[in-house]
C-alpha cells in the first residue's frame, strides 16, 4: 500500500478536492488525476461499477497521482475488502445512522487490532511481494486508510453527539440533497433549515477534532466551505463536466 496524501493533508489541517464518480472507466480516474485534483472516488452506490472493475481504476488512479477513495453500496465487511483489496485507500459509507453501523465500517476497514478486516496476498499488500512484512503491513495500512461515514438523513443528526465518539472514525462526510429529504424537504436542500442543519454538524464534526466534508459545486463553493472550516470537499465527475460544458459553451453565445 502506498501513503494516503489525502489522509497526511487532512491531518496536516489542509484541505483536499476531489470527484465523486460513477464511471467504470478507468481513463477518467486518469484525466482527474492528471487534472490535479486530490482524490477520485468511485461511486459503489449509484453506478454499475463491479469489484472486478475497481481494480483497474485504482491502477489508473496510481498512474496519474490521484487517491482512489470509494463509496461503497452496502456496509458488507466482505464487500468492502474487496475495494481494499483492490487499493482503494479509503471508504465513505452512506447512510450511516448509528453507532453500531460505523463501528462495523471500522471494523472493516482496519486490520486487527483495530478492526476486523483479513489479510491476504492482494494488490493493496504488493501480493506479499513488496519490502514490508505482514506486521509492517497491518500497521501502515492501518494508518493509511480513511473512514468516512455519511450523514444522511435526521437519525444519524441525532445520533451525531454519539457517532463523533467512534474509535476508528476520521470524518463525516454530509450528503445534502438526501439530509434535505429525510428533513421533508424534496425539492432539494436550498432551503434555510437545511443549510442551518448543515452548519451546526460541520461546527459538531470540527470540535470532536474530526474531518468535516460535504458536497460543492463549484471552486467558489469549495472556497466558501474552506473557509468555514470543511477540509473535505467533492464535486461529482458529472457536475464538473456540466460546469465545464457550460463555460466553454459562453463562447458560442
Amino acid at each position: 500500500m502506498k501513503q494516503n496524501i489525502v489522509k497526511t493533508r487532512l491531518k496536516n489541517s489542509q484541505p483536499v478536492l476531489g470527484v465523486l464518480s460513477n464511471s467504470t472507466d478507468p481513463t477518467v480516474a486518469e484525466l482527474c488525476g492528471l487534472s490535479g485534483l486530490d482524490f477520485y472516488m468511485i461511486d459503489g452506490e449509484h453506478s454499475p461499477v463491479t469489484t472486478a472493475q475497481v481494480q483497474d481504476i485504482v491502477r489508473a488512479c496510481d498512474v496519474a497521482g490521484i487517491t482512489p477513495l470509494a463509496r461503497v453500496r452496502s456496509n458488507d465487511a466482505k464487500l468492502i475488502l474487496q475495494f481494499l483489496d483492490a487499493g482503494v485507500m479509503g471508504i465513505m459509507m452512506p447512510g450511516v445512522r448509528t453507532v453500531a453501523e460505523a463501528e462495523a465500517l471500522v471494523k472493516a476497514v482496519k486490520y486487527p487490532p483495530l478492526g476486523e478486516r483479513g489479510f491476504g496476498p492482494v494488490r493493496a499488500n504488493d501480493y506479499l511481494l513488496g519490502s514490508m512484512n505482514q506486521g509492517e503491513a497491518v500497521v501502515f495500512a492501518n494508518e493509511q486508510t480513511l473512514v468516512l461515514p455519511q450523514i444522511e438523513d435526521t437519525e444519524a443528526i441525532a445520533n451525531l453527539d454519539d457517532l463523533l465518539q467512534v474509535e476508528g472514525v476520521d470524518g463525516f462526510v454530509i450528503g445534502p440533497r438526501d439530509l434535505a429529504m429525510s428533513m421533508g424537504y424534496y425539492d432539494g436542500p436550498g432551503h434555510d433549515e437545511v443549510k442551518r442543519t448543515i452548519a451546526g454538524v460541520v461546527e459538531k464534526i470540527r470540535k470532536a477534532g474530526l474531518i468535516a466534508g460535504t458536497t460543492a459545486a463549484t471552486g467558489d463553493q469549495a472556497r466558501a466551505l474552506i473557509d468555514r472550516g470543511v477540509l473535505f470537499c467533492l464535486n461529482s465527475f458529472a457536475g464538473l463536466l456540466k460546469s465545464a460544458a457550460g463555460d466553454f459553451m459562453k463562447g458560442r453565445s
